[in-house]
C-alpha cells in the first residue's frame, strides 16, 4: 500500500495538453485548492511551493504519468513533492461511485485527490527513472508504433496479393520481414513483372540481399507463378503494390536503426546483463522490461508483479453457483506480451508447458501458468541481482 501517513495535502491532477486541473485536499477532506494550472514549469512550481509551505508534504497524483503528465511529475519531484499514479481504469471505476453523470476536468481531479486520500491502496508508486530508462521509454514507444505500422502495411500487401494471386501470397506473404522480399515487390510488384524479369536475373538481383535464400526464393516464386496462369487486375498490382512495399522496407530500416540505439542504451544499464541472461529476452524485450518494471523495487512480491502484468488468476465467486479462478483481462499489456513472446525460449519452459497440457489445461491456461512462473523468476533475478540459472528436469517437475 502506498504510504500517505506524512502527506499534508493530496493534489489530484487531471492532466491536459495546455493546462491541468488541480484539486487539493487535506487528510481530513478539506478542499484547499481547485483551479486550472497552465502546463508550464514556473506556474506549477509556484503552486507546489505554496502548498508545501502551508501544509508540508504534497502528494501529486495523476492518471496519466507519461506524455502530457510528464512535466508536472518532473516538476513535482524537483520541488520535493511525492508523486503517485492512479491507473485510468481504477479512476473511472471510482468515479462511478460519485453522484452525477457529468465528466469534467474539475470532477476528475477531485476524484483523483479523494481516491488518494481515502483509498491509498489504489495508487501506484512512480519512482524517478534514470536518464537511460527515460530515453528507453521514448525509443520503445516509437519502436512499438513502427511495429504496429509494419503490421498494418504487411497486412495490406498480403491482402492485395491474396485478392489477385493467392499462390504468390503463400510464398511472399510470410517472408515480408525480409528486405529481399520487400525490395523485390517494390520493383516487380505484379506476377507479370516478375515473370518478365526472368528467373536468372531475379536471382542475381536479390543475391546481395539474400545470399543463402536467393535461388530458393525465386524458385518458389516461379513455382507459384506457374500454379496460376490467369491473374485478374495485374495492372493494378503493378501500380499499387510497390508503394506499400517501399513503405514497409523503410519501416524495417527504421526499426533496425532503432534497435541499435536501444541496444547501446541497454548495454549501459546495470540491469542489462541480468535481464538478457534469461532465455528469450533479447534487446527489445529487455528494454520493455526495464521500462515497465524497472529494478522491481516497486513491487513487494512476485505476486504483485504478476498482478500488475495481468498474469495472476482472478477469483470470481457468488454463493455456490459461481466459483473459480479465471484468466485476467487487464494488466500491463506490454509486460504480459513480453512474457508470452519469450515463453518457449528454453527446454525447461517447454517441459513445464507440456506438463500443464498433459494435466488437461488448455493452451491459454498453460501459457498463462508458464508466463506466471517466468515472471516469478524475473522478480527473483531483479530482487537479488542474479543471473538466470537453468533448471533441471527435477526442478521443473517440482514447479509444475
Amino acid at each position: 500500500m502506498f504510504d500517505t501517513e506524512d502527506v499534508g495535502v493530496f493534489l489530484g491532477l487531471d492532466v491536459g495538453k495546455s493546462a491541468h486541473h488541480g484539486h487539493g485536499l487535506t487528510p481530513a477532506g478539506k478542499k484547499v485548492f481547485d483551479k486550472q494550472l497552465p502546463n508550464s514549469e514556473p506556474k506549477l512550481r509556484a503552486v507546489l511551493d505554496k502548498l508545501a509551505a502551508k501544509f508540508g508534504t504534497v502528494l501529486v497524483i495523476v492518471d496519466q504519468p507519461a506524455l502530457i503528465g510528464a512535466l508536472p511529475l518532473t516538476v513535482a519531484r524537483d520541488a520535493g513533492c511525492q508523486v503517485a499514479y492512479l491507473p485510468g481504469l481504477a479512476m473511472r471505476r471510482i468515479a462511478d461511485l460519485y453522484p452525477g453523470e457529468a465528466t469534467t476536468d474539475a470532477k476528475d481531479a477531485a476524484v483523483i485527490a479523494d481516491a488518494a486520500r481515502t483509498m491509498p491502496h489504489t495508487l501506484r508508486s512512480l519512482e524517478p527513472t534514470d536518464e537511460i530508462t527515460a530515453e528507453l521509454t521514448v525509443l520503445v514507444g516509437f519502436d512499438q508504433d513502427l511495429a504496429a505500422e509494419a503490421t498494418r502495411t504487411s497486412n495490406r500487401i498480403r491482402g492485395l496479393l491474396t485478392q489477385f494471386h493467392p499462390s504468390l501470397e503463400r510464398v511472399l506473404g510470410p517472408r515480408l520481414e525480409h528486405q529481399a522480399v520487400t525490395w523485390l515487390l517494390e520493383r516487380f510488384g505484379s506476377p507479370a513483372a516478375l515473370r518478365k524479369a526472368g528467373r536468372r536475373r531475379l536471382v542475381e538481383l536479390i543475391r546481395p540481399k539474400a545470399a543463402r535464400m536467393a535461388a530458393r526464393l525465386i524458385d518458389d516464386v516461379f513455382e507459384a507463378l506457374d500454379e496460376q496462369t490467369v491473374v485478374p487486375g495485374t495492372g493494378t498490382l503493378e501500380i499499387v503494390v510497390p508503394s506499400p512495399a517501399a513503405s514497409l522496407a523503410a519501416i524495417h530500416t527504421q526499426r533496425r536503426a532503432l534497435e541499435a540505439q536501444i541496444n547501446t542504451l541497454l548495454e549501459a544499464h546495470p540491469l542489462s546483463p541480468v535481464l538478457t541472461s534469461m532465455p528469450g529476452v533479447g534487446v527489445r524485450t529487455a528494454a520493455v522490461l526495464l521500462v515497465t518494471v524497472g529494478d522491481g523495487t516497486g513491487f513487494p512480491t512476485a505476486a504483485h508483479l504478476a498482478s500488475y502484468a495481468g498474469l495472476a488468476p482472478t477469483t470470481k465467486q457468488s454463493g455456490t453457483s459461481i466459483h473459480g479462478e479465471h484468466a485476467p483481462r487487464g494488466g500491463n499489456r506490454q509486460l504480459k506480451w513480453a512474457m508470452f513472446l519469450s515463453a518457449f525460449a528454453d527446454p525447461a519452459s517447454r517441459t513445464y508447458y507440456d506438463r500443464q497440457r498433459a494435466r488437461g489445461k488448455t493452451h491459454t491456461q498453460a501459457l498463462l501458468r508458464l508466463a506466471r512462473q517466468r515472471i516469478s523468476v524475473l522478480f527473483a533475478m531483479l530482487r537479488d541481482g542474479t543471473f538466470y540459472e537453468p533448471r533441471t528436469p527435477k526442478d521443473v517437475e517440482l514447479a509444475a
